[in-house]
């Protein structure tokens, strides 16, 4: 990529800033201003306000019409679920429309997409795509003039050069590449002008549209999970804390033989910058590399998202691919540290090692009082165990055997029998503590990343690797089989102990 120079330094040792930026904006920069202040999104509250009460006016209108299709005959399930999946639909296209914290918002949602008929989820993968490769990109004046706003007027002496194009984008800013004074390449990060104003409202728009959430889990507390998912939101705003995050990452990861984070050069406001990365990005590894290849990389991409937390005290919450690249000497460089959150909080280790050793070494007794004891279940609900066993047992299948294969097809499975609008579904009576959410948001992130991948690999022995609980639990299910667990057998002795019966899957 050709490098913009903005000025080069006199020999004299007076250190003053060179006066102005060499190149002119260009015509043709991809992606056409929405604000009409320079590419950036639409910040107007005016707009976006109407964009998101778009949601809750089309959703009454559903309503509405769904009482006349009642009346005329059509069963109330039948159109239950027409309303349900069409609002899913519109929920995911607004939210794609807007891009800035609506994206990342859309973005955490976008696992519901496997769940959703193709006919539905085709449109929205589209308007994703669409919105993933044509972001609007900030003119060269709006770049320059962000520049000063968070570094001073003076902010080009700390470069030798700097491109005013875009090198890649984000939901709430965009990326350029320059040459730090001291010769390195660098990132620069560079938050879009009005993003704070756009974000807050967003979120207050999204808390008032969060109870159509209730289509997707309608006996969860939505409300505590949307505060949680905005709190981690507005969190990635804050890029004084984004760049210490990426210091401990960097400090920890340092000399890693399998991966590079990238060293915090400098922090002003709302620019970070970073040394540069060359590698190839991983989506490009999913569309191109062999297979042996992508194993590799979906599971170094997996010990990364287990080993975070123990070595920095910190979650990674947003293993997506476009956060990762392999380098050229095979190790896996990740960046963009804004969402990560302190872990694990206070009993979090005890639930996962609770629940699990309920589904490896328990009956449907031991998983209801795990299940209730961990607030997954409301106190006095009633509800069917049965499948929330076999759901439970499907997603131990990785751990449950020496070693495990992730597809999409398993992951869409798994999301659409838990996600599934039909009143017989039981998940949808289940709740999910509200602290819980940024590691769920973690780790649906981060198997949709995976199973993309088609990674193969001895997924038990690196979940016990970092987690002595679980390879406790692991230990205590194979000395009660003398060999590895084997899932079905498991299921079966499972039911000849309760007596009850639970279909398996083969």
């Amino acid at each position: 990529m050709a490098i913009r120079r903005i000025g080069t330094r006199s020999g004299g040792t007076s250190g003053t800033p060179q006066s102005g930026i060499r190149g002119t904006p260009r015509a043709g920069i991809r992606g056409t201003p929405q604000s009409g202040t320079g590419g950036t999104p639409p910040v107007r509250a005016a707009v976006r306000t109407a964009k998101m009460a778009s949601i809750p006016v089309a959703y009454a209108g559903r309503q509405a019409a769904g009482a006349g299709k009642r009346a005329l005959g059509r069963s109330a399930a039948d159109v239950d679920l027409e309303i349900q999946m069409r609002t899913a639909q519109h929920i995911f296209e607004v939210l794609g429309e807007l891009k800035g914290c609506a994206t990342k918002f859309g973005q955490l949602l976008s696992i519901y997409e496997l769940a959703l008929p193709e006919e539905l989820s085709r449109p929205y993968r589209t308007a994703l795509n669409q919105l993933q490769d044509s972001a609007p990109a900030m003119m060269p004046a709006t770049v320059r003039e962000a520049m000063a706003e968070a570094m001073g007027a003076s902010w080009q002496w700390h470069f030798r050069e700097f491109d005013d194009r875009r090198a890649a984008a984000a939901s709430i800013g965009q990326v350029h590449r320059a040459r730090w004074r001291d010769g390195r390449q660098a990132a620069v990060k560079v938050m879009y002008p009005g993003a704070h104003a756009a974000v807050r409202n967003d979120l207050e728009q999204l808390r008032r549209v969060s109870v159509l959430a209730t289509v997707f889990v309608p006996g969860a507390d939505v409300p505590a999970v949307i505060e949680a998912v905005c709190t981690c939101v507005t969190e990635e705003l804050d890029y004084q804390a984004e760049a210490a995050h990426q210091r401990r990452f960097a400090e920890e990861y340092a000399d890693d033989p399998d991966f590079v984070v990238p060293g915090v050069i400098m922090q002003r406001g709302d620019v970070i910058v970073s040394e540069w990365l060359d590698g190839t990005p991983v989506p490009r590894i999913m569309e191109s590399g062999a297979p042996e290849e992508r194993s590799r990389v979906g599971m170094l991409i997996l010990r990364f998202m287990l080993s975070s937390w123990v070595r920095t005290g910190l979650l990674y919450c947003d293993p997506h691919p476009g956060n990762f690249r392999v380098l050229p000497d095979g190790r896996i460089g990740v960046v963009d540290f804004g969402a990560c959150v302190p872990w694990p909080p206070a009993g979090f280790e005890d639930l996962v090692t609770d629940v699990m050793d309920a589904a490896l070494n328990g009956d449907l007794t031991d998983i209801d009082t795990a299940l209730r004891r961990q607030g997954f279940v409301e106190p006095g609900r009633a509800y069917d165990v049965e499948p929330i066993a076999e759901g439970i047992a499907v997603v131990c299948e990785p751990l449950a055997q020496p070693e495990f294969h992730f597809t999409e097809a398993w992951l869409g499975g798994r999301v659409r029998s838990v996600l599934s609008p039909h009143l017989t579904n039981a998940h949808r009576q289940m709740t999910m503590p509200a602290y819980v959410t940024p590691f769920a948001r973690a780790l649906l992130t981060g198997l949709g990343t995976v199973c993309q991948l088609g990674a193969q690999g001895r997924v038990r022995d690196e979940f016990a690797r970092w987690s002595p609980q679980l390879a406790a639990v692991f230990q205590r299910a194979d000395d009660r089989r003398d060999r590895p667990t084997d899932l079905a057998n498991a299921r079966r002795r499972r039911d000849a102990r309760s007596g009850r019966k639970i279909s398996v899957v083969s």
